[in-house]
């Protein structure tokens, strides 16, 4: 049986923690300010969580979950509510200002760069499962792998979002869409 009052502090302690990751990322996370802000000892953060990176890793993993993929009947229809549900995200999501310190901090830490490569099998499951569907229907077989497809809808969503700030909207996405399938 776990203590109420641990629980309490290690919860305490991640809300901090993803706050911070949140407003100055990986780069601005300082265990002094979760420390004193959370109102938990240095001593007590570093007995549950070893190392930043622990922490970080910790607070992070929720970033990973995503809901039930679609099932329409439809390839495309599919890769379309995916990718709605994705560019949504990208505009509304406290995660997407935490998601580009990560990749970051992925290329100098093992330990992120594990979280980070399971964030992402986590992020495209959804696509790889449609495309499984479609592949177990017979759907009319595409000119690209599953793999390419992804990254001709999901590249893009991205690059608009950290790179070019362009909008990431239901025209983009239908555009997107368009120039994958073809038509």
């Amino acid at each position: 049986m776990t203590d109420k009052r641990v629980e309490r502090s290690k919860a305490a302690v991640l809300a901090e923690t993803y706050r911070q990751l949140s407003q100055s990322g990986i780069s601005g996370l300082s265990i002094d300010e979760v420390s004193r802000i959370s109102g938990v000892s240095k001593m007590t953060i570093y007995r549950h969580w070893p190392s930043r990176s622990a922490l970080v890793i910790d607070a992070c993993s929720r970033l990973g979950i995503v809901s039930e993929p679609p099932n329409t009947g439809s390839l495309r229809e599919d890769v379309r509510v995916l990718a709605t549900d994705l560019a949504d995200q990208l505009r509304t999501g406290s995660w997407t200002s935490i998601y580009p310190s990560i990749i970051d901090a992925a290329e100098r830490d093992p330990d992120i760069a594990a979280m980070q490569s399971e964030l992402h099998k986590c992020f495209m499951k959804p696509f790889h499962t449609v495309v499984e569907r479609a592949k177990d229907r017979r759907e009319a077989p595409l000119n690209m792998s599953a793999d390419e497809l992804i990254a001709t809808i999901i590249g893009p969503l991205f690059f608009r979002r950290w790179f070019s700030k362009e909008v990431v909207d239901d025209r983009f996405v239908n555009l997107l869409i368009a120039t994958a399938f073809h038509i």
